[in-house]
């Protein structure tokens, strides 16, 4: 039975992994970077889009409210027997103190390391026997916590009550939290021989400072102090009725499952969880360049950034068209200039990303270490070209189709869908935001993109990250401004004030 309950679920999930290819990639938030290239590519005989085509009409999710606060969406499709549920809890990274960065973290991760009723092993042997998955995450600089699962609709009963005991009793048994501690920390070591991570924390710090966005890795110290107790705390502080959502997509309806919702969920008392603090994102210092070095290495990794736009902003729609042509597939500017033209990198994109504070704007490539100073030269050209030079027409016209054809091909795909409602209700959009987001990209012009190219690619801010090898960067580098150099560690080793061109 658990191999025809496995094999069945694996053969469901690659039908859907094929019919919805294109769909994956398009359920990301817009403004990311996407693959492939466009390069002596020419469209032609293109029909017009017809403007019908742009309104769309969403399929309207169901919501209920359990007495104890629970807020429930479902959002049906019927087409394929199986379902995904997240239950989004209000507290994240953001509510962690200030000595525990990483408590969030480490207590979602554990959810599923032993309940009152099951240990780890047992959890996995009975998700496994029927083909299910159940998981939890929340980042650092997150507010949300969030804990998703899948499955076949015919063992829903069964998934629903392993996913209510893993949220609402999870153990944090010491060994278990001794184990995470000694694994999260030894990682460490490994992940701090990545130069893209290096250059991602050192981009970060750099832009936001002391804010919780500084931080990519949570500090050794702080997860060597957590213990089962400050896990439980922030458990049963945060995990409440009241300070959370559950959203189902799949083939159920609402009249079906929310007596069983009631059953899983009703009798878990509401609290008054602490309010997370969301702090504003630091002013922004003087544009530096900050070289990390990594002796012999054959590649200068690339992070140039500044601050960016909080979710919310108007201007998030005029971003996701700038960004993709700027740097946002494989017919944008940077990867056919540093790509395909200059052959300085195998990869280069920019992207913006967003939350309830601004987020970030980042351009990023490893390349040749000979290529440094023509990699930097020609992404400095591209930023001061999209700000100086008004887009072409066909640049326009082939973002704005990829973006809304991307977002048509996103929902086809039930789970794709669910992320955006809960989306909207997590930053409080209009309840026909993503009804009338087609219309939003269509309506982008010229100056749109020129305006926020000059607004948010702020040169007088950027800050410019290079990971390689010192001794033959040091001095390209300084050409463009003061360099401030750091080792593998992070520790300052001198600073470089620019020697002119």
């Amino acid at each position: 039975m658990k191999n025809t309950a496995t094999n069945k679920m694996k053969f469901l999930t690659a039908v859907m992994a094929i019919a919805s290819f294109a769909t994956t990639i398009c359920a990301q938030d817009p403004l990311a970077p996407q693959t492939g290239t466009m390069k002596g590519a020419v469209l032609k005989g293109r029909a017009p889009v017809n403007k019908e085509i742009l309104r769309v009409k969403l399929p309207k999710a169901e919501e209920a409210t359990l007495k104890n606060g629970l807020r429930v969406i479902v959002l049906e499709n019927h087409r394929v027997p199986t379902f995904s549920m997240e239950m989004v809890v209000m507290s994240g990274g953001l509510s962690d103190p200030a000595d525990l960065h990483g408590l969030a973290g480490a207590t979602a991760t554990l959810l599923r390391e032993g309940t009152a009723k099951h240990t780890s092993r047992e959890l996995a042997e009975q998700l496994d026997t029927i083909g299910a998955t159940i998981g939890a995450n929340s980042g650092l600089a997150s507010f949300t916590t969030s804990v998703t699962s899948a499955g076949l609709v015919e063992n829903f009963d069964q998934v629903l009550a392993l996913f209510s005991e893993v949220i609402r009793t999870p153990k944090f048994a010491t060994d278990e939290v001794e184990r995470y501690k000694s694994r999260t920390v030894s990682s460490q070591g490994q992940i701090r021989g990545s130069a893209t991570f290096l250059a991602q924390e050192r981009l970060n710090q750099a832009i936001y400072g002391t804010h919780p966005a500084s931080l990519v890795l949570p500090p050794a110290d702080g997860i060597r102090k957590l213990t089962p107790a400050d896990l439980m705390r922030f458990h049963d502080e945060n995990y409440v009725p009241n300070n959370a959502m559950i959203a189902i997509a799949g083939d159920v309806t609402l009249k079906e499952i929310l007596p069983k919702l009631e059953g899983a969920f009703g009798d878990w008392k509401s609290g008054a969880a602490p309010k997370t603090v969301i702090p504003a994102a630091p002013a922004q210092s003087a544009s530096k360049i900050y070289l990390i070095n990594r002796p012999g290495s054959v590649q200068t990794v690339f992070q140039i950034g500044a601050l960016g736009i909080e979710r919310t902003d108007p201007d998030y729609a005029a971003l996701a068209v700038m960004n993709r042509i700027l740097g946002g597939g494989g017919s944008s500017r940077l990867f056919l200039n540093i790509r395909e033209d200059k052959s300085y990198a195998y990869s280069v994109s920019s992207n913006f990303n967003s939350s309830k504070y601004r987020g970030t704007f980042v351009a990023n490539a490893p390349v040749r270490t000979d290529a440094t100073e023509g990699a930097l030269r020609e992404f400095m050209s591209e930023f001061n070209r999209i700000r100086n030079e008004k887009v072409s027409a066909n640049e326009l016209e082939n973002a704005k189709r990829s973006i809304v054809g991307g977002f048509a091909l996103s929902l086809e795909n039930p789970a794709g869908r669910l992320q955006n409602i809960i989306t909207q209700k997590l930053y409080n959009l209009p309840a026909n935001y993503w009804d009338t987001y087609p219309q939003k990209v269509e309506s982008i012009t010229v100056d749109d993109v020129q305006r926020v190219a000059q607004k948010y690619i702020d040169l007088g801010h950027l800050q410019i990250v290079a990971v390689g090898d010192a001794t033959k960067t040091r001095e390209i580098l300084a050409k463009f401004g003061t360099v401030e150099e750091y080792d593998a560690d992070g520790k300052p080793a001198r600073t470089a004030a620019k020697t002119g061109q």
